[in-house]
């Protein structure tokens, strides 16, 4: 089954019972059982529920694993990951990660015990560099968030699977139709699909695929024990959104070249941050494990003030955090997305006040390049 086809195809289609195309909505918290023990594979909704069912099947399907599941938030699905470690445990992370996630470890799960260390991933040296005697997995985001820094997939689950540890992919920027990392050989991929997969501006969402039984068990253990699952009409219009996906995902593609294109050629922006550019550094490994792109770009025009002076002066382009949708989304990464790292940790990374993250849409992208232009004059 092509990409496409699976999207709409993957995990369970339709009601066996009544022939609706459309999985139900089963807005319900609690299953008749015929005995003490006895149900028809749902008890609590907690534990399962037929709508999220339907959605960890296709995203399993999607990603090519052995078991989905749908959490309430990208965080949600995060912190649930970290779960499966232990205190005293160690994790190497990419440095420029999501704001969210740099959060939750050294503000949240540091005080349990678990013990990060951040490195740039885009050189497998600097993983292996810091691996320690109690180091139980690698971390990746590929491409990053805000720089679209790329790391190479296959070097990286090599370097675990010979240093036994578990390789954890955030596949958010991709999605599984430009990037499958589990057939890289990661072990698990998590998206925040409150972006891409849901890509509409209307669901929040986070979705975690496994590779083995035993992680499959671990999580749902986990999953059901802290509780943090996404709602059955979350899941369903989640499901709505994953359908279209291949076709979205080539249109911003499509937009984002263009927008590159003139960003790169424009004397107010000083650098441009995109992988499908051949003077990216990373360039040769993205096109070997990506299938595309994406619609991520991220450019800097110098200060804050200009930033925030371009923000102010955008017409199609929406000033809001998040990413991934229909519409073109314009945000200011070190007041908003990475707001939370320090500013000192930002300035290392290169999130500088003047880089600019825009997330092209769908809309025609004339109207998009004018506006830029307007905005940018």
């Amino acid at each position: 089954m092509r990409r496409k086809t699976k999207l709409i195809h993957g995990g369970i289609s339709g009601d066996p019972h009544t022939g609706a195309v459309s999985v139900p909505i089963y807005q319900v918290s609690t299953y008749k059982q015929e005995g003490v023990g006895k149900h028809k594979g749902y008890e609590y909704s907690r534990t399962g529920n037929p709508t999220r069912h339907a959605l960890e099947e296709l995203i399993k399907d999607v990603e090519e694993g052995y078991a989905g599941f749908a959490f309430s938030s990208g965080m949600a699905a995060i912190t649930a990951v970290m779960m499966l470690f232990n205190s005293g445990d160690h994790v190497i992370l990419t440095d420029d990660v999501y704001g969210g996630t740099y959060r939750v470890m050294t503000k949240v799960l540091n005080r349990l015990g678990l013990e990060a260390t951040f490195v740039d991933t885009s050189d497998i040296a600097n993983i292996e560099a810091n691996i320690r005697p109690n180091t139980k997995a690698i971390y990746i985001e590929t491409p990053t968030n805000p720089l679209l820094k790329i790391t190479d997939l296959e070097q990286a689950a090599k370097l675990a699977k010979e240093r036994g540890l578990l390789l954890i992919v955030d596949n958010t920027f991709s999605t599984p139709y430009w990037q499958t990392p589990l057939a890289l050989g990661a072990n698990i991929v998590l998206h925040s699909a409150t972006k891409y997969l849901g890509g509409h501006s209307d669901v929040v969402a986070g979705l975690v695929v496994v590779d083995s039984e035993q992680l499959a068990n671990d999580l749902h253990f986990i999953q059901n024990s802290t509780g943090g699952i996404l709602g059955p009409h979350d899941s369903w219009l989640l499901m709505r959104g994953i359908k279209t996906l291949g076709i979205r995902m080539e249109e911003h593609e499509a937009n984002t070249r263009k927008i590159v294109e003139f960003l790169v050629q424009h004397p107010a922006v000083k650098k441009v941050y995109y992988p499908g550019l051949p003077s990216h550094p990373n360039h040769e490994i993205a096109k070997k494990q990506m299938r595309g792109f994406g619609g991520m770009v991220s450019f800097d025009v110098g200060s804050g003030e200009k930033a925030e002076q371009l923000l102010a002066r955008v017409r199609y382009f929406t000033l809001a955090e998040s990413l991934g949708a229909v519409e073109s989304l314009i945000s200011l990464p070190a007041k908003m997305t990475h707001a939370s790292i320090p500013k000192e940790r930002r300035e290392e990374l290169g999130i500088t006040d003047g880089l600019v993250r825009i997330s092209v849409g769908l809309e025609d992208v004339e109207d998009l390049l004018e506006d830029l232009a307007q905005a940018l004059a």
